[in-house]
C-alpha cells in the first residue's frame, strides 16, 4: 500500500510502499480517507515526543478519518505501530475509534479532532469550566487556540480573552467569540514588551479570570503567572492549564513568591494527564459541537503523494492529506 514512511529518527517521511496491515484480535483495519498534519504528528514521527515508541521504519500520522472494513465511518487515533494515519490503510485498536456524525465530512473531522480534543480536555476534564466563568486563551491565534476560543464560548464562558503576537489575527478572533484580545511582543527585540503585556494582563485579572488555557509556555506564560500574583485578589483561585509549548521554550523561571502570593492552580492537559477514554470522549464531544457551535477551522487539502513537499507547511490553514 502507499504510505508516508519515516525511515529513521528526525527524518521527514517519504512517499512509498509499505506492507499492508493484517487484522488482529481487538484491532480493525481502517481505510483512511483524510488525516491532518499536526505538531503532535511531527513530534511523534521524529521520535522526540514522549508518546513515541522510537521504532523505525514506521508510517507517519497519529489520527484521521476513514472507513472500517464493514463500512462504518470513524475517526481513529493512535494506530498500532508501525502503522500510522498517513497511509491507504491503518491498523487501529477498536477502542480508539469514534463514530463520525453523518453531517460531518472527513476533512473537517480529521482537521478539528486534535485541536478540539486538546481544547475540550483542557476546559472540561482539567479546568472543569463552569458557565459564567471567564477564560483566557494564551496563544489564541493558532489553530488549537482558535478552536479553544470557540469551545469556551459554546461551553458557557461569560467572557473569553485571546492573546497572541499578530494583532490582525487577534481581531479576527472577535468573529469567533473572543470578547477581548491582548497583543504582545516579547523577546530581546522588544525590551518593554514584557512589562506592557503584564500591565494589560493585570488589568484583566483585576476584572476576574477563572481559567487560563496556555498553548505557548515560555515568556508569555511566565508573564501570566506574574500578573496573577499581582492582579488577583487574596485567595481567588485561577486554574492555569498548560496544553502546548508552541513558543519553543520548554522551561521557564517560576518564582516561588509568585506561587505563595496567589491561589493559582497549575496543571497540564494531554496524554497521561487525561485518561485516553476521556480524550476520545473529548473528540466525540467536539464533533457533536461542530454544528450547534458553528465551529470553524481553516483547512487545505493535499493528496498524500505530496506529503514530502508539505511536511514543513505552517499550521494555518491546517493541512489535511486525502486518500482515494
Amino acid at each position: 500500500m502507499k504510505a508516508a514512511i519515516v525511515k529513521a529518527p528526525k527524518c521527514s517521511p517519504v512517499y512509498g510502499d509499505f506492507p499492508e496491515p493484517v487484522a488482529q484480535d481487538r484491532f480493525t483495519i481502517v481505510h483512511v480517507k483524510a488525516a491532518a498534519l499536526s505538531q503532535l504528528t511531527k513530534s511523534r514521527a521524529s521520535g522526540s515526543h514522549y508518546s513515541s515508541d522510537g521504532a523505525f521504519p514506521a508510517v507517519a500520522g497519529t489520527d484521521g478519518a476513514g472507513l472500517t472494513e464493514d463500512g462504518r465511518r470513524v475517526y481513529f487515533g493512535l494506530p498500532q505501530p508501525p502503522f500510522g494515519a498517513f497511509a491507504e490503510r491503518s491498523l487501529v485498536d477498536t477502542e480508539h475509534c469514534v463514530p463520525l456524525p453523518d453531517d460531518l465530512d472527513d476533512v473537517t473531522a480529521a482537521a478539528i479532532a486534535n485541536p478540539g480534543m486538546s481544547a475540550w480536555a483542557a476546559l472540561v476534564e482539567r479546568a472543569h469550566l463552569q458557565p459564567g466563568e471567564t477564560v483566557l486563551v494564551n496563544g489564541a491565534i493558532g489553530t488549537a487556540g482558535r478552536v479553544a476560543v470557540q469551545l469556551a464560548k459554546y461551553l458557557g464562558a461569560r467572557r473569553v480573552i485571546g492573546t497572541g503576537r499578530n494583532e490582525a489575527e487577534l481581531e479576527e478572533l472577535k468573529t469567533l467569540g473572543a470578547d477581548v484580545v491582548i497583543p504582545f511582543a516579547l523577546g530581546v527585540l522588544y525590551p518593554l514588551g514584557g512589562n506592557q503585556y503584564e500591565k494589560a494582563l493585570i488589568e484583566e485579572f483585576g476584572r476576574g479570570i477563572d481559567v487560563v488555557v496556555d498553548y505557548l509556555w515560555g515568556e508569555s506564560a511566565r508573564t501570566i503567572v506574574a500578573a496573577i500574583a499581582k492582579g488577583v485578589e487574596d485567595a481567588t483561585p485561577v486554574r492555569f492549564v498548560h496544553v502546548g509549548g508552541a513558543s519553543g521554550e520548554e522551561s521557564i523561571d517560576l518564582p516561588g513568591a509568585g506561587l505563595r502570593s496567589s491561589s493559582i492552580v497549575l496543571m497540564g492537559s494531554g496524554a497521561k494527564s487525561v485518561p485516553l477514554p476521556a480524550l476520545l470522549n473529548a473528540v466525540k464531544s467536539t464533533f457533536d459541537a461542530v454544528r450547534p457551535a458553528g465551529l470553524r477551522i481553516a483547512t487545505r487539502t493535499v493528496p498524500l503523494q505530496e506529503v514530502e513537499s508539505n511536511w514543513s507547511a505552517p499550521g494555518k490553514p491546517r493541512v489535511v492529506f486525502t486518500l482515494g
